[in-house]
């Protein structure tokens, strides 16, 4: 459901017509994570859910990592790294604290056959469900040594595999970012709260 209220000021809908730029610049971050550093940027401060029917995707790493908020807050986070991976019907929401009380932001894509792309696709996540399969796995290699552009410190554990598969995924993330994310028949939309699952 959309979020509409007819009765709102003139500077309320101003209001509202910057949220979604706000909220869009942090969900749909661009730029490569090189090096050790898991998050190159500052994070908002608020997690987000992410859900797709599917997810493939080559070149696959996952490690041990930190997002820093604004304010300095370390926030845990499992780094999960694909070089390319493809998603059909994509979602994406978060929920924003505004003067007007609590506003979500609802973006899906990918879907109709067409799914969405992305490449050096990095997310610093806290949870994740769906049914998994990982081809040439590797359970145990060295975060700095991982089979993706992305690596971790030296020293931490690591996983990694040459490609895989999720159906059904699920996942709360501090952030994503990519050097390229097409999102085929994007759509953005405000709401009351409605959340990806």
């Amino acid at each position: 459901m959309k979020f509409r209220n007819p009765t709102l000021t003139h500077a309320g809908r101003i209001l509202l017509a910057a949220v979604p730029v706000a909220v869009v610049s942090t969900v749909l971050m661009a730029g490569v994570a090189n090096g050790a550093v898991p998050v190159s940027f500052a994070v908002s401060g608020s997690q987000f859910q992410i859900s797709a029917s599917q997810l493939k995707g080559t070149g696959f790493s996952q490690y041990a990592g930190t997002a820093v908020d604004t304010a300095g807050k370390d926030h845990p986070a499992s780094i999960a790294n694909i070089n390319s991976a493809t998603l059909a019907d994509l979602c994406q929401s978060v929920i924003t604290d505004t003067p007007l009380g609590k506003v979500g932001l609802l973006i899906t894509a990918g879907g109709g056959g067409a799914p969405a792309s992305a490449t050096d696709l990095q997310i610093g996540m806290t949870d994740l469900k769906g049914d998994a399969t990982f081809n040439n796995i590797r359970i145990g290699v060295d975060a700095s040594k991982v089979n993706t552009n992305a690596h971790g410190t030296a020293g931490d554990f690591a996983q990694d595999a040459d490609s895989l598969t999720i159906d059904h995924l699920q996942q709360t993330a501090w952030s994503t970012q990519a050097s390229v994310f097409t999102l085929t028949g994007m759509h953005v939309q405000l709401t009351k709260g409605e959340t990806c699952f």
